[in-house]
């Protein structure tokens, strides 16, 4: 017998659930279950099992979409989060860049960074645009800024220094150091995620990413955990920002990549499904959750 293959995408409102097995679809729609999203998860599985007569054994895939990282930002209900980058450019993640939508209005409002100024802190340290230690990283500053997160209450950390993205050997030793201090501190490099040219586009999604983490890990290892006590031991993939598949294991280090997965993966669908009816023109629609 064929291993079913079961899709679970998580919306602000509803929880939708698909089950593919023996050559049938069901589908069933919960209501989600903001506080524990897993619990709206579990009953829609429950549901869909109970229609389909499958059991959590049977399961050989599971794809799983979600926007609760989406939802966390745009609602503001992520960690709090604490900024350490190069001395002397902790403003650098607020005054951005040139570029902008309204390129000439002066008083055009933007969204408040993810970290609050007093929250962003400068270590003494550079590297040159080929990777060479100009100045070397100052341990001693490190180590002073743990009294002042736990002071001020930080659950999660990034960390973006100059030109990491050639070598992020500097930003490995700060981890190391508050680490020693702040056992279990969720902290995210910006040249482990995302080690690209230019600080504000690593340095933001290095925040983003530290921002969303400990609500996105905390709730994959509940949700694997949930599904490996009912009997499942099928792998859980999560769709991608690019429209592609990750690891769970993946998602909990970088859960900045599932964010707006939703309309990523729906624009695939319908393209695959523009294909499958010889259309080169359609339109499609992400009502959210």
């Amino acid at each position: 017998m064929e291993k079913a293959r079961l899709a679970v995408d998580i919306g602000g409102t509803f929880t939708d659930l698909c089950l593919e097995w023996n050559g049938k679809r069901t589908s069933t729609k919960v209501l989600t279950t903001p506080r524990a999203p897993e619990e709206g998860v579990l009953t829609g599985m429950a549901e869909i099992m109970k229609l389909s007569g499958a059991k959590p054994g049977d399961f050989g895939l599971i794809i799983h979409g979600t926007t609760l990282a989406t939802n966390a930002i745009i609602e503001r209900k992520g960690a709090k989060t604490a900024l350490i980058v190069t001395e002397g450019f902790r403003d650098s993640i607020e005054i951005a860049f040139e570029h902008r939508f309204e390129q000439y209005d002066i008083f055009m409002v933007k969204p408040s960074p993810l970290v609050p100024r007093d929250l962003r802190f400068g270590v003494p340290e550079r590297m040159d645009g080929r990777g060479n230690v100009l100045i070397p990283l100052d341990e001693v500053a490190v180590k002073a800024l743990a009294p002042k997160l736990k002071a001020a209450g930080i659950e999660a950390v990034a960390i973006g220094y100059m030109h990491a993205y050639l070598d992020g050997k500097h930003e490995r030793r700060t981890r190391e150091l508050l680490l020693e201090a702040m056992p279990g501190l969720s902290i995210t490099l910006s040249s482990e995620v995302s080690p690209e040219i230019r600080e504000y586009e690593r340095w933001s999604t290095a925040v983003a990413n530290a921002y969303v983490q400990p609500l996105m890990a905390g709730y994959l290892e509940r949700l694997q955990a949930a599904f490996e006590a009912k009997g499942s031991r099928a792998p859980i993939h999560l769709v991608t920002s690019a429209g592609s598949l990750t690891s769970l294991e993946t998602a909990r280090r970088f859960p900045v990549r599932l964010v707006e997965s939703g309309p990523a993966g729906g624009a695939i669908l319908a393209a695959h499904l523009a294909a499958e009816r010889g259309l080169d023109q359609i339109l499609s629609f992400d009502m959210g959750g």
